[in-house]
């Protein structure tokens, strides 16, 4: 049986990666940091993967065993024999795991082939930046047998309660998507994973995920949090927001149909896709989960700033954008520190030289000034 190591063994790596490499027949072996959920699946031996949507039929995932992250030997063997590495832990934690990938990659038998190496990660280039991160693990001028290859990744997998009969069964919505650039593998051929897509250029398909399911997920959480919203559904049912949210992935699909020369006509279909996805009672996803980490998501290469200036590059003015970068401006849960970041900056410095240390856009920018307009005037400290 082929056997693939997955880093993260939470909710994500469970109910997407994991239950997909099960059904491409791998044997996959979990790397997390949470001891209880290690011994849960390796007390277990399988877990199962439940569908939000009526009729659906639960899948279970066996064949599965899991290493404890600081058990840096047992990971080393793990990766070793691996065909294939996968991870989905966060982009923030790619530098923390690449030490044990290239020690694993390091101990491979001579003459086996090079392993397959993808980090299905929310961000563009993970995996050339995992790999970027294990050359500099290994003495220099090493070369890793391995292949790394870039990914778009989308499934949305809400924070939920635990089950107490099953505290590894996890629910996710039926629709998933995992396109894997093929020109990461050069002198072999790619695995075969039957639910994955692979393409000859990524770049179109990763920004078409990330600046229409992420760019709308961002507008759903911070326009709902400021209207009292706990969940992204209750967010989509309240027609302002609603018409805020369709607005920016318009102008979104607007600057993206000009910039990969998409057909309009798709495009539109696929925006009306993710906008039900995102009205889905049954995936209740808490929107201070989705407006997490704003300092990040505000970057000028993420999904409000980079979406709204191909906008403007399209001829479209981002309106809409223009709100949600505003709304986000104004997330202020105490219980995320980059939130809690944000607004002393505000009340430091004002909004003006606040969104230019978290964008980049000078104040003489377009997109700046049309931010700014919608922007209440925050009290100084």
């Amino acid at each position: 049986m082929k056997s693939a190591v997955h880093f993260g063994a939470g909710n994500i790596g469970r109910g997407f990666i994991g239950l997909l490499l099960h059904q491409a027949g791998f044997r996959v072996t979990f790397v997390d940091v949470n001891a209880a959920t290690v011994d849960a699946i390796n007390g277990r031996g399988c877990y199962r993967v439940q569908f939000a949507a009526p009729g659906t039929t639960p899948i279970v995932v066996g064949e599965i065993d899991a290493v404890h992250a600081a058990d840096a030997a047992a990971v080393t063997r793990a990766v070793a024999a691996a065909d294939l590495v996968t991870t989905a832990v966060g982009p923030s934690i790619l530098r923390h795991i690449a030490p044990a990938i290239a020690a694993g990659l390091a101990a491979r038998e001579p003459g086996r082939p090079a392993a397959a190496v993808i980090a299905c990660e929310n961000l563009i280039g993970a995996s050339d930046l995992l790999g970027r991160l294990v050359r500099e693990a290994l003495p220099p001028g090493t070369v890793p047998p391995a292949f790394f290859a870039n990914c778009a990744v989308d499934r949305i997998v809400p924070l939920q309660s635990p089950d107490p009969i099953d505290p590894l069964a996890v629910t996710v919505e039926p629709f998933c998507e995992w396109v894997i650039d093929a020109a990461g593998f050069t002198t072999q051929p790619a695995p075969v994973l039957p639910g994955a897509m692979f393409v000859a250029d990524l770049q179109p398909y990763i920004e078409r995920k990330l600046f229409t399911v992420n760019t709308g997920h961002a507008a759903l959480a911070y326009l709902g949090y400021l209207d009292g919203c706990r969940f992204i559904h209750e967010a989509m049912a309240r027609p302002e927001i609603r018409a805020v949210a369709t607005g920016a992935l318009h102008e979104s699909g607007a600057g993206l149909t000009f910039r990969h020369r998409f057909n309009r006509r798709e495009h539109e279909d696929y925006i009306k896709k993710i906008l039900a996805r995102f009205a889905n009672a049954l995936l209740p996803d808490e929107v201070v989960r989705v407006a997490r980490s704003p300092l990040r998501k505000l970057g000028a290469a993420e999904r409000l700033v980079a979406p709204a200036r191909y906008a403007l590059a399209a001829g479209v003015q981002p309106d809409s954008l223009a709100r949600v970068i505003a709304a986000t401006l104004r997330f202020d849960f105490a219980g995320d520190p980059e939130a809690v970041s944000l607004q002393a900056w505000l009340r430091d410095n004002g909004p003006a030289a606040t969104l230019t240390r978290c964008t980049g856009l000078g104040s003489d920018d377009p997109l700046h000034r049309l931010v700014i307009a919608h922007t209440p005037v925050v009290p100084s400290a």
